[in-house]
């Protein structure tokens, strides 16, 4: 190798090693500071790219899993709703068997009848004003208002995607009115044996069971008595039948149909609600999953990058040493002058 004054080639290479070094350094300082292996797209353009996609499905896991426990919510909101109405039509039919019986007289029949008019009333009251977060869960009805409920129920995103797997549908059926008139409309002749509650003078639309006249007659057929007279102000007055017991016993038959109804709708929760359960089980599953798939891309080994800026130091310490050396080499030029 040539002796120059002009060109260092010693110096440049020690000058190299040197940054080199002091940028491998600052790379270790940086992952180790940040605890990330991967903070430009530089490092590693497809890892990047990865991890990114990555930190968006494990925000999205987390709105998924929070849609599937206020799902929980509604569904828990609705199941013990339920579980009071049929407390209420349990206690209906109770007064109704009693009635059935032949043994009481009218002063008794209309203590019963007012019992369970008020349990009918109550029925209807916390139907209409069961809700969770704006949404009426018993009041749907296919050509009432909107009640935050569609024809097609109510569906939970609990996946990423737009697509089937991703919504669980809770079936409208769950949330259909639960009145009086939700639940007792549309048996085959109940609307017959509620018109012989009344005298015919008496009005009270047996299709409308959720007004105050409709429930008293509904009350009446209960315990075998007849509206003889109706007001708003005053209510009803009634009569005993001549075949009391006959009546309430015919409706029994209509209250365990309803009380029927709301448990195949309590049964329909009860199985989405064990399907929301598995829906977040298997989220916290994916995104414990890929919580460990992004800190094996992502995250630094901090045993392993020490290791490194120890090395790079080392490294830098010896360069600087070594290029303090070559640039005293041209001044050996001067002894051959």
């Amino acid at each position: 190798m040539a002796l120059t004054i002009n060109t260092n080639i010693a110096s440049l290479i020690a000058q190299r090693s040197l940054d080199n070094a002091t940028k491998g350094m600052n790379t270790s300082l940086e992952r180790m500071s940040t605890g990330y292996k991967i903070n430009h797209s530089k490092d590693n353009a497809a890892g990047y790219s990865i991890a990114n996609k990555w930190e968006t499905q494990l925000g999205s896991l987390d709105v998924a899993a929070n849609n599937a426990a206020t799902g929980m919510d509604l569904l828990t909101t609705a199941e013990e709703t339920y579980a009071l109405l049929t407390s209420h039509l349990q206690r209906v039919r109770d007064l109704t068997e009693q009635a059935a019986n032949g043994t009481y007289g009218s002063a008794s029949l209309k203590s019963i009848q007012a019992e369970v008019y008020a349990r009918l009333q109550e029925i209807s009251r916390i139907a209409a004003n069961s809700e969770f977060n704006g949404i009426k869960l018993m009041a749907y009805t296919a050509t009432g208002p909107d009640v935050g409920v569609t024809s097609a129920g109510i569906n939970l995103q609990v996946g990423l995607y737009a697509e089937e797997n991703s919504v669980i549908n809770l079936n409208v059926r769950c949330f259909k009115d639960a009145s009086v008139s939700g639940l007792f409309s549309g048996f085959t002749g109940l609307s017959t044996v509620l018109a012989t509650a009344k005298d015919a003078s008496v009005t009270a639309d047996t299709s409308e069971l959720n007004s105050k006249a409709g429930m008293e007659m509904f009350a009446a057929a209960c315990t075998g008595l007849k509206m003889k007279t109706y007001s708003d102000a005053d209510g009803a007055t009634f009569v005993l039948q001549g075949d009391s017991g006959h009546q309430a016993n015919a409706m029994l038959k209509y209250i365990d149909d309803a009380i029927n109804e709301i448990s195949v709708r309590a049964t329909t929760i009860g199985a989405a609600q064990n399907r929301v359960e598995s829906a977040m089980t298997a989220l916290d599953v994916q995104s414990q999953n890929l919580t460990s798939s992004l800190s094996t891309l992502r995250d630094t080994d901090v045993a392993t990058e020490s290791s490194s800026y120890i090395q790079q130091q080392i490294l830098q310490q010896a360069s600087a040493t070594l290029l303090s050396t070559a640039n005293q080499l041209p001044s050996i030029a001067l002894n051959l002058i």
